[in-house]
């Protein structure tokens, strides 16, 4: 594939198991000889108290390709929901990488020239949860980085459908909003 990856953007949200589960990552995917390098090593380098930016490993020193630069959306101050997004969730998220290249989502020709960065959000409250079962945290969290991904690659939603769905899709918050709730 010799058509360039300038910048890619997707999210996803997958949901449905236990309370604290869900994964709503966003993406970004670029050639990294461009905006995107300059993105992925600003956020590798420059670190911040409570939004550590991490790389997606499979092992505690095997990273994986494309080079993949995980960011919590949420400020990091416990050490048990740091074990859990520091191992379960950034081992799902390396797995996901994984996997849209074996789909061919990413292409795999381009693996040693892109570079992901993924904004994960990891409910605060899976702190509390006592018989937190990681296989179901990892599940959700690796399809949802595929699915991500995948949608990025893939410019979903299109414009037409936007276009087509702008008046039947209502934000969930914004209808909680008005009923009160």
């Amino acid at each position: 594939m010799s058509d360039r990856i300038v910048m890619r953007v997707g999210e996803s949200l997958v949901a449905g198991g236990p309370p604290g589960t869900a994964a709503e990552p966003e993406v970004a995917i670029g050639e990294m000889d461009g905006p995107m390098g300059s993105a992925f090593a600003n956020l590798l380098g420059d670190q911040v108290k409570g939004h550590s930016r991490v790389l997606a490993l499979l092992n505690t020193d095997v990273m994986v390709r494309p080079p993949t630069i995980c960011v919590s959306k949420v400020t990091v101050d416990d050490a048990r929901y740091t074990n859990i997004l520091m191992g379960t969730v950034q081992y799902a998220t390396a797995m996901g990488v994984l996997d849209a290249v074996r789909s061919g989502d990413i292409p795999k020709d381009k693996a040693d020239e892109l570079g992901i960065i993924v904004s994960v959000w990891l409910n605060p409250g899976i702190v509390d949860v006592e018989d937190l079962d990681h296989q179901i945290l990892f599940d959700i969290h690796r399809k949802a980085t595929w699915q991500a991904i995948n949608k990025a690659m893939t410019y979903q939603p299109s414009i037409d459908w936007l276009l087509e769905n702008q008046d039947k899709v209502v934000h969930k918050y914004f209808e909680k909003a008005l009923k009160g709730e």
